[in-house]
């Protein structure tokens, strides 16, 4: 058997935040090799995360990001305790997405958010490009939803790459958070002003 080490356990934990035991349990699983067991724990807490997803979060915190004094950030995220809400690594959290929203300024939080006459509008336009490009007909509507999704996708805070690691969407990083926090964290909406910027 490998050799564990009680800094590998804890530092497992950290990363993950999930107990002794269950690191513990990863490491003996992954023969010692930590980059395994981290991945086999961040999977699982994910898992978990998306199951957290369905309780609601009714406790929170209003963020606030200024960049240069040029640009303000307003952002309500909630979780599900007060406990969660002072802890640190909410509050960083909620103030990562805030800057996130200054540097990138998204439209909507999610695509459930996107008005149904916007989506409509989109579709139209997309379905005009691709006939105008002399796609073939029973392709276009599959091209037309992939150009879709692309559009909104840069337009929705969730899916946009992360401005820190943009090897992750926002959404992915907030569900590590889920997980490392044990709640459900939903960012519920933000405003952004620019200065000089007309609405």
């Amino acid at each position: 058997m490998a050799d564990i080490t009680f800094e590998d356990i804890k530092r497992l934990r950290e990363l993950t935040g999930v107990g002794i035991t269950d690191a513990k349990t990863a490491l003996v699983e992954s023969d010692g090799d930590f980059d395994k067991a981290l991945e086999a724990m961040r999977k699982k807490g994910l898992t978990k995360a998306e199951k957290r997803g369905e309780r609601e979060a009714r406790s929170g915190v209003v963020g606030t990001y200024n960049h240069d004094n040029r640009i303000g950030v307003l952002v309500e995220m909630n979780c599900e305790t007060d406990f969660v809400a002072r802890n640190e690594m909410f509050t960083d959290l909620v103030k990562d997405v805030a800057m996130h929203i200054a540097a990138t300024a998204p439209e909507y939080v999610s695509s459930d958010d996107i008005p149904a006459e916007v989506r409509e509008k989109a579709v139209a336009e997309f379905t005009e490009k691709a006939k105008g490009e002399g796609k073939p007909e029973n392709m276009i509507s599959q091209i037309v939803e992939g150009m879709v999704k692309k559009y909104f996708a840069e337009r929705c805070l969730l899916d946009q790459p992360f401005v820190k690691n943009p090897d992750q969407t926002v959404g992915q990083y907030v569900k590590e958070n889920i997980a490392k926090l044990g709640e459900n964290i939903v960012v519920r909406r933000f405003s952004r002003i620019a200065l000089g910027e007309v609405a």
